[in-house]
């Protein structure tokens, strides 16, 4: 019996509605946010391109000095911090994109 009034009061529950907010944010803070994204993504190439060309320069003068290994694995971490300031917006736009995933809204 206890079971019952449970199995009852659970599709009341469920037969209430759920709410569906609205999951857009407002025009002007949207704007505001690109903004601010469009900096922070000039700002990261203009670092990884600076990042790039300090760490070549150091590479040429640590040549004359025979101390050369040790500049690849800061490349690779410049480069590897370039991928990820270039895959960013688009990993971004995939997941949260209105026309992608599981369709408007």
């Amino acid at each position: 019996m206890l079971l019952n009034l449970y199995a009852k009061g659970q599709t009341r529950v469920l037969a209430a509605g759920v709410p569906d907010p609205q999951r857009r944010a407002p025009k002007e803070l949207g704007d505001a946010v690109q903004v601010v994204l469009g900096i922070a993504g000039w700002a990261g190439t203009a670092a990884g391109v600076a990042g790039i060309m300090v760490t070549g320069i150091m590479m040429a003068v640590s040549v004359k000095r025979g101390e050369g290994s040790e500049h690849l694995s800061r490349l690779g971490m410049v480069l590897g911090g370039c991928i990820l300031v270039a895959a960013a917006g688009p990993t971004i736009a995939f997941f949260f994109n209105e026309a992608g995933g599981k369709g408007n809204g």
